[in-house]
């Protein structure tokens, strides 16, 4: 007897297919939207589902993310809606009929891509309208069930199911994105989210996208204590990281596999693959189902939700605390602080003030993993104003066009704050505004030279400025690319642009460092190191796995794994063993303490004597 979709769910787990997206721009089709393949490339198409079934998927999901009249709309082709949906189903069920095998299709079905009332202009009658007409087109065309994905608001994920039910009794599958944090990007938690969908008519509810299958693994097992329909779970491969033009992701299929398991272990019935995940994904993940049986958690309380002269006017500005620390040979201790989500800096500034008579400066990160918080320049405004300490400001690329980054960087000057980090900044793909627009005028060495004319006391444009600025410019300097020869050539561009000090990523073994020093002849620049003491096994691997640029050796794996509660202090002792390694080729230390535990920077100076060159 052939099982129907929710009677095979019941007894999960159930193996979906991995991302589509991803496959397409591997194989070479750039047509946007993507979804434009099913008429202009169907076998590149048919290709991948073939590929997916192979590697063991039993539900495959038709190429339509995008294939709603608003989404459409963008390219042109509203009016197509009907005949890429049909045209997707169609290929489908080749690929289902080449295989010979008992699979199940569903219509995949993504968010509109607008925000909606009473933040934007698209009223819930269009949206409604949008997601009924790709349903009843994917319905007609005989889909089996529809997996509707990528949702990162309740109201939407609400409506999107009130408009399919309209005109389908199909099973449906409804799954939402998170962050980092574990919150929806609306701020929804993983209980909040289980408990309203669970009182909608699916046949199974859960998380995709955004993140990789460590962070999910966390919300199926919140899910899991107060769900009572199944729970389905799509994980990106790792973080995404912008490289050469292109999203890649970084978690490897073994790791991806095995972290895919625990979720199944922790709850979910319907296991697959997002962002970056490819058919050997799936077959490792095939694999590593084998046996497994889906436990729910016991139900625990809701936690709460967390050309031009210079005008000669102006006297010419000291240089900053930072700088002259640098000169003099001094070294610099300074540490990381994510500004909050809301406009309250008070516990922010709480975290810091144990560490303020250690640190030299607070790095401030500008929108880490895309996510809406306060500004970089405010929250250092104010660790300037109410600590006393200096701060580094990180200023993103990707979210500001070439106009903000002037007006910011005029402000910035004018509030005091005149340490500056370049960095190109996360792809909002994977952060809270998924829609958002990922803007990169000019590049990081671009950045650089912006700001050392306005050193100079002129603009982008060649225009006078009232006097010179003072901006010490900091760049990015990754240790563990995995190009370090095309990561040196973008060095020397950083350095010709004219930055003043480096920032490196976390880094574990001092050959690392070693390695690029006597590369480069010697650092050029004074360099703060990366230092992100680690707190077990589990952190290791997810920041290895899961985090651009950041590499953990083995070693450091076995001495976690080996020192078990001792785990903390061991993470400490290895970043203590690097920073007496590499001494002689650094400036300083950028501390970024896990978990905002601030004491580790007293921890992993302790006993050391770092002082003098």
């Amino acid at each position: 007897m052939v099982l129907s979709f929710t009677e095979r769910l019941a007894n999960g787990p159930l193996l979906c297919d991995g991302a589509m997206g991803t496959q397409l721009y591997e194989r070479g089709i750039e047509d946007v939207p993507l979804e434009l393949a099913n008429l202009t490339h169907p076998d590149v198409v048919k290709a991948v589902h073939l590929d997916y079934l192979r590697a063991g998927a039993e539900v495959i999901q038709t190429n339509t993310f995008g294939a709603n009249a608003v989404k459409l709309a963008d390219a042109g082709a509203e009016d197509r809606v009907e005949e890429m949906n049909r045209a997707a189903v169609a290929i489908a069920e080749q690929a289902r009929r080449l295989v010979g095998q008992s699979i199940w299709i569903a219509g995949g079905i993504g968010p509109l891509g607008r925000d909606s009332s009473p933040f934007g202009a698209l009223d819930a009658a269009t949206g409604h309208n949008a997601f009924a007409q790709q349903a009843a087109a994917l319905a007609d065309a005989g889909v089996d069930l529809f997996m509707l994905e990528t949702f990162s608001s309740l109201a939407e994920v609400k409506l999107a199911v009130a408009a399919v039910r309209s005109v389908s009794p199909l099973p449906i599958v409804a799954q939402m994105t998170f962050d980092a944090e574990g919150v929806t990007p609306g701020g929804d938690t993983p209980e909040e989210v289980a408990e309203a969908l669970g009182e909608l008519d699916l046949a199974a509810f859960g998380a995709n996208c955004s993140v990789g299958p460590d962070l999910i693994r966390d919300v199926v097992e919140r899910m899991a204590r107060v769900a009572e329909l199944p729970i389905s779970a799509q994980p990106n491969a790792g973080l995404p990281a912008y490289v050469d033009g292109r999203i890649e992701y970084s978690a490897d299929p073994a790791y991806f596999s095995d972290a895919a398991r625990q979720i199944a272990v922790a709850g979910a019935r319907l296991l697959g693959g997002c962002c970056g995940t490819t058919p050997e994904h799936i077959a490792k993940l095939r694999d590593a189902l084998r046996g497994v049986e889906a436990a729910r958690p016991a139900a625990v309380s809701k936690p709460a939700r967390p050309a031009a002269t210079p005008s000669a006017a102006a006297p010419e500005p000291s240089a900053t605390g930072l700088a002259e620390l640098l000169a003099a040979g001094e070294f610099v201790v300074t540490a990381e602080l994510a500004p909050p989500r809301g406009f309250d800096a008070a516990a922010s500034l709480d975290k810091l003030r144990p560490i303020v008579g250690t640190v030299h400066a607070i790095n401030v990160t500008d929108s880490p993993r895309a996510q809406g918080r306060m500004s970089a320049l405010a929250m250092c405004s104010l660790v300037q104003s109410k600590l006393g300490v200096e701060t580094i400001m990180h200023m993103s690329l990707r979210h500001r066009n070439l106009l903000a980054l002037h007006s910011d960087l005029l402000g910035a000057h004018a509030l005091g704050v005149r340490n500056v980090f370049t960095v190109m900044g996360d792809v909002p793909l994977g952060g809270d505004y998924p829609q958002a627009t990922a803007v990169s005028d000019i590049t990081a060495s671009g950045l650089i030279k912006l700001m050392a004319g306005f050193n100079q006391g002129v603009d982008a444009n060649g225009r006078a400025l009232e006097g010179p600025t003072s901006f010490f410019i900091g760049a990015a300097l990754n240790l563990n690319a995995p190009d370090l020869d095309r990561e040196l050539r973008v060095l020397e561009r950083k350095v010709a642009a004219g930055a003043h000090f480096l920032l490196t990523q976390p880094v574990y073994e001092p050959e690392t460092v070693e390695r690029a020093a006597e590369r480069l002849g010697g650092f050029p620049l004074p360099v703060l190191l990366g230092v992100l003491p680690l707190r077990s096994e589990r952190h290791a691997r997810f920041l290895h796995n899961e985090v651009p640029g950041i590499s953990v050796p083995d070693a450091v794996f076995e001495r976690l794994a080996t020192a078990g509660d001792g785990a903390a202090a061991e993470g400490i002792a290895v970043s203590q063993e690097l920073l007496r390694a590499v001494r002689g080729r650094i400036a300083g230390v950028y501390f970024m303490p896990p978990f905002d535990r601030y004491e580790v920077v007293g921890e992993t100076l302790a006993g050391l004597d770092l002082a003098g060159p």
